[in-house]
């Protein structure tokens, strides 16, 4: 059970994402300082430090422990469990992370996906932690998997899967979508991605 003390913590986090995604959409991102950030939060300067480095780290302030949940998915793999069986896990982990109560929900994730679409500085911060992850990634699923896949095929399977999924969650969310829609088109684009795995080596595992 989460204590009180990590519940204020969690809530002074939201807080001071939410008041960000406002007034970046109000003022614009270059425009909007950390001082502002934290007066719209109704906290310190100081407070934000402790909470984020800088505004770029507000907008991926989830990227960390979302990657981190895949590896533990991962490192964790069933005994006899099929690599698509497995990433098809990963993925439905990922929405059912997504969808908590505590996280944030579509609008949120428009308005970021916005800033990423068109604050260089952004764009860069997204590919370079996309690709890290996606790095970080194939390297656990080729450890779990050492009798079936190589690194090559390990990346290539990560790049294709995550390539879709995020695709199909833009496509959906830049669409209006609704969120179970949203939902729908990432679970459908993972099931799509992984359905060429039967190409690998050890297909008769490896397929869904």
């Amino acid at each position: 059970m989460v204590g009180l003390r990590e519940r204020k913590k969690q809530r002074t986090r939201r807080a001071l994402v939410h008041a960000a995604l406002r007034l970046f959409n109000e003022k614009g991102y270059e425009e909007t300082t950390i001082a502002e950030i934290a007066a719209e939060a109704e906290v310190s300067t100081r407070t934000f430090f402790s909470y984020f480095a800088s505004k770029e780290d507000v907008i991926f302030h989830d990227s960390q422990e979302r990657t981190g949940g895949a590896l533990a998915l991962l490192h964790d793999r069933m005994p006899g469990e099929p690599v698509a069986a497995l990433l098809l896990r990963v993925v439905q982990s990922s929405l059912d992370w997504a969808g908590r109560e505590d996280n944030f929900g579509l609008e949120e994730a428009q308005a970021r996906l916005d800033l990423m679409m068109t604050v260089p500085a952004l764009q860069a911060r997204a590919l370079h932690l996309l690709f890290d992850s996606q790095l970080q990634l194939a390297r656990a699923l080729r450890e779990a998997y050492p009798d079936e896949l190589d690194l090559v095929e390990s990346a290539a399977v990560v790049g294709s899967l995550i390539g879709a999924v995020k695709l199909a969650a833009m496509a959906s969310l830049t669409g209006g979508d609704p969120s179970e829609q949203v939902w729908e088109a990432v679970r459908r684009a993972a099931e799509i991605a992984v359905r060429g795995l039967h190409d690998l080596p050890g297909s008769g595992r490896g397929a869904a």
